[in-house]
């Protein structure tokens, strides 16, 4: 595979990145089939694993699964977790702080079996604390040598800049990538975020390209394979969206005419986007992966790129994902209205 670079980091990596989310009890529970998955990625010409301290139901299962299949070859990889997420029933046990980030990255670093972190990044926003705070803190990690580069995952245009501006006020370093949602399906990225990351030269780690499974094609209006009650459970609105579902139906015959399987459609389109530096795949099988590698290389012409336009048009969204983020205003009604008495006084 040809490398690409990530951002102004000075690291050149793969258009495809390997995502372990699905390693351990709510994946892939078989450890030495994790580890063949790592293997045959590292073997095809892939060099970026992302992981996270979350991944495996928050004890670290994914990362220490990541590290021992790393033994030996851990020069040839490009490294990247993520902080932020619950790891214990204690207020303080998740988040942005200093506090957490200092003890988050020591104990990322001991399951992973490493001395030192590629891509430390901060998964999701914090509204509880200052970014100035999670960039002091990084900015430390980094003159210890503890991380290499540090980033940041779903945030919005403006978090971004926000970022940007505190780190150079403030002489802090600065986030060099940002890792966001981006499918055919899901392409509202392409109206702020991938912008404000061209504009900053972020390098870009989009994650779920194929959108949770549904540009897999198994999944169908009717006659295709049902998903898991497992899946149901996590991704219940996702995976039952009409506008999703019928965005599908229309890709799959476009996929078919070009002789391409709907999955490296769906792959070459979100590694065309100039402002895309590496998709993150995440097979839960060897045989996902082979699958999946089967189509590096695909390019798509721009008549086929036009016609995908057609189905979903640039910079818009199917439907929401459910396991996106959604800022706390979103979510909390207490948060965008005001209170009764505010209501009846104006």
């Amino acid at each position: 595979m040809r490398t690409r670079p990530l951002g102004r980091t000075g690291i050149q990596v793969s258009p495809y990145a390997l995502g372990t989310m699905k390693f351990g009890r709510f994946g892939n529970p078989d450890h030495d089939e994790c580890a063949r998955i790592v293997h045959r990625a590292l073997d095809s010409g892939i060099n970026v694993i992302d992981t996270a301290d979350v991944y495996g139901g928050g004890d670290g299962e994914t990362e220490q699964i990541v590290g021992k299949a790393l033994r030996g070859r851990r020069d040839d990889v490009v490294l990247a977790t993520k902080f932020n997420g619950a790891m214990g029933p204690g207020p303080n046990h998740r988040g942005n702080s200093r506090r957490w980030i200092v003890s988050a990255v020591e104990a990322s670093l001991r399951r992973l079996g490493v001395d030192h972190i590629d891509l430390y990044q901060m998964h999701h926003p914090d509204s509880g604390t200052d970014i100035e705070e999670t960039l002091s803190a990084l900015t430390d990690l980094l003159r210890a040598g503890k991380v290499r580069a540090i980033g940041h995952s779903n945030l919005p245009a403006s978090g971004i800049v926000e970022g940007q501006w505190v780190s150079e006020r403030r002489g802090l370093a600065k986030f060099r990538t940002e890792q966001p949602h981006y499918s055919i399906l899901n392409r509202s990225a392409e109206r702020e975020i991938f912008p404000i990351c061209q504009r900053y030269g972020l390098g870009t780690l989009v994650w779920s390209p194929l959108s949770m499974g549904l540009l897999t094609g198994r999944y169908r209006k009717s006659g295709g394979e049902q998903a898991s009650a497992a899946l149901m459970h996590w991704v219940p609105q996702h995976m039952s969206d009409e506008r999703k579902l019928d965005a599908v139906e229309a890709l799959i015959p476009i996929a078919e005419q070009s002789g391409l399987p709907l999955t490296h459609l769906a792959l070459a389109f979100v590694i065309a986007h100039p402002a895309v530096t590496t998709a993150i795949i995440g097979p839960r099988t060897v045989e996902q992966l082979d699958d999946l590698l089967a189509g590096t290389g695909t390019a798509l012409a721009d008549d086929l790129l036009d016609r995908i336009d057609e189905i979903v048009p640039p910079g818009t969204d199917t439907g929401p994902i459910d396991v996106a983020y959604v800022p706390p205003d979103l979510q909390q009604p207490s948060l965008r209205r005001r209170t009764a008495e505010d209501r009846g006084a104006a």
